[in-house]
Order: structure tokens, then C-alpha cells, then sequence
């Protein structure tokens, strides 16, 4: 094996570690922000979480910007007999060794559109349902890209394939009933629970739409990840910043909002409840950071491999979330 192909099988691994551990840590983080208490009520802000969410993948484009301009340089200054040799940093920007076609930077809004829908309607679920099941039925992703991917980027799958997504639908099940029957505290809302577990199985199918046409953008493009995952980061902070202008004047019941008057989204009174709380800013740091981590990795593992298995790699997290979800949040 050459040393180019080594290197390569050892980014793909620590690039799938990367997005396994920062999946669990934005997850974690999430469920401690919305955990957290300031006068006397949980914060409850899921389509500004959905903003911070888009800041931290904003931050890649930076990164990408200014790593490139430093590869540009390093490539002026590289003597002609290493000319062919690539860099950790080309390696880090999956710079293409082709001209690729030219991709028009706005296709990257609709795929923002799908990633901001479907995480406002995650964060919404979370807020509603517990850490753990939040995490276990995200792997119905596994099953819509499958068929998306089936019905739309020509992938056949295989007989045990089949029969994985088919052992997933039953874990789903076992999951939605047990929500249901223990479920039974007296300080769970059931109908909560169950409203969340449902949208979680929403925004997965959006999800699945929207890993399947990244897949397709990456691979006809040879987009680099971290300007693909920049550029859906910065149209998406436009898209939810612009849609909380009418979230504030839209009145809700209070097992989605406990705002003042019962606003959907009250950007004004989250930060006032982020400036008094250090736990907060600690959790929403992290979110933000461990977002660009998680996305840039995952966006990495859609080009190198494909869709389909950024979505199993993804579902390998869930343990890690069950384990510290039980003694954490009671579950």
C-alpha cells in the first residue's frame, strides 16, 4: 500500500471518529442548554439553537478561506520536484486535482432550507422527548436515505441491507412504546413525548433529502467540505434569522414555548437568559464548536464514502448518548 493511500485510509478513519464524537457531544450539549434553568424556566429556544447551529458551521467557511489562501502560498513557495506531493492542508481542503465543474454557490440555499427545517423541528423534538430517544430515532435516517438514495441516486441495495433497515423500523417501534408506556411520570407530558418522538421521525425523512442532494453536489462538483459546509452555514443563519422576525409575534401553548406571552421564538429574552447563566454560555460554546466539527466530518464522510454510510457512522453515536443520558437526565 502506498503511503498516499495510507494516509488516506487514515484520514477517513479519524474523520469518522471526529464526526462520532462531536455528533455526541452537539447532542449532549443540546440537552444540557435546554436542561438549564434561569428564572425559574428551562430555556426553550429551539429556532435560535437552530441559528447557533448555523453559526458553528459558518465558521468552517472562515477556516476554509483562510487555510486556502495559506495553500496557495505553500504552492508558490513548493519546489518543482514535490509538485505533485499533497499537503496535510490540500488533504484537509480535499482540494481537487481536476478542474471541476463550476457549482453556482446558490444551490447551497435549498439545502440550507432543508438543514434549518429539519433542525428547528430536532431541537423542538428534544425539548419535548428524552436525550436517549431523541438520539435512537434519529436512526430512522438509515431507512429514508436508503430509499431515497434508491429512488433517486440509482443505488441498489443489497439483501442484508434490507434487512438491516427492516430491524431498525422494529427498534423504532420498541422505542415509540416504550416512551409511551413508561412514559408515566408525573411530571412527563405524554402527549409531549409522543408529539416529539414524531417530529423526530419528521425531520429525519427532510434530513434524508438533504444528505442524499449533498451527496450529489459534492460528487458532480467536487465541492471541499468545509466551503460546502460554510456556505450551507451561512445561508441558513440568513434563513432562521430572517423566519424569528415573525416567530416573535406568533403565540404558542406552553409545551412549546414558556417565553413571555407565549412567543414561538423570543430572540430578545434568550439573550438576556444567556447573559445571566455562565452554564449557558459554556454549553452554547460548545454547541457552536462542536457543530463545525460534526458537519465538516460528516460532509467529509458524504464525499469519501457516501450518504448512506454517514447515516449508519451517525447512528454509532447513539450508544454513547444512551450510556451518559441514563445517570444524567434520570431516563
Amino acid at each position: 500500500m502506498s503511503s498516499v493511500s495510507a494516509g488516506a485510509v487514515a484520514f477517513n478513519l479519524f474523520i469518522t471518529v471526529l464526526m462520532v464524537v462531536t455528533g455526541s457531544i452537539n447532542t449532549l450539549a443540546g440537552k444540557f442548554t435546554d436542561h438549564t434553568i434561569v428564572n425559574n424556566k428551562h430555556f426553550k429556544h429551539p429556532f435560535f439553537q437552530a441559528a447557533i447551529m448555523f453559526s458553528g458551521q459558518l465558521l468552517c467557511l472562515f477556516v476554509y478561506l483562510i487555510m486556502k489562501k495559506l495553500e496557495q502560498r505553500r504552492q508558490q513557495n513548493r519546489e518543482s520536484e514535490n509538485s505533485g506531493a499533497e499537503t496535510p492542508i490540500s488533504e484537509i481542503l480535499d482540494i481537487p486535482k481536476k478542474t471541476p465543474p463550476q457549482i453556482n454557490n446558490w444551490v447551497f440555499l435549498p439545502l440550507s432550507c432543508c438543514d434549518a427545517t429539519s433542525s428547528a423541528i430536532s431541537y423542538v423534538a428534544l425539548i419535548l422527548t428524552n436525550a436517549s430517544s431523541y438520539q435512537m430515532l434519529r436512526g430512522s435516517v438509515i431507512i429514508f436515505t436508503g430509499l431515497v438514495s434508491t429512488a433517486f441516486l440509482g443505488m441498489k441495495l443489497k439483501g442484508y441491507q434490507w434487512l438491516g433497515m427492516f430491524l431498525v423500523t422494529l427498534g423504532l417501534v420498541v422505542i415509540g412504546l416504550t416512551d409511551y408506556i413508561y412514559g408515566d411520570k408525573v411530571n412527563d407530558d405524554i402527549n409531549g413525548i409522543i408529539t416529539g418522538d414524531l417530529l423526530i421521525i419528521i425531520s429525519q425523512l427532510i434530513v434524508s433529502f438533504h444528505v442524499s442532494a449533498q451527496q450529489k453536489f459534492l460528487k458532480q462538483y467536487d465541492v471541499p467540505p468545509l466551503k460546502a459546509v460554510g456556505m450551507e452555514g451561512m445561508f441558513g443563519l440568513m434563513v432562521v434569522s430572517f423566519a424569528m422576525i415573525p416567530m416573535y409575534f406568533i403565540h404558542v401553548s406552553p409545551t412549546f414555548s414558556n417565553n413571555p406571552q407565549g412567543r414561538l421564538e423570543d430572540v430578545i429574552t434568550a439573550f438576556k437568559e444567556i447573559a445571566v447563566s455562565t452554564r449557558l454560555q459554556i454549553t452554547i460554546t460548545i454547541t457552536v464548536f462542536s457543530m463545525a466539527f460534526f458537519n465538516f466530518a460528516g460532509l467529509t464522510v458524504t464525499k469519501r464514502l457516501s450518504a448512506t454510510s454517514r447515516m449508519v457512522l451517525d447512528s454509532i453515536r447513539t450508544l454513547v448518548i444512551w450510556m451518559i443520558s441514563i445517570p444524567l437526565f434520570g431516563q
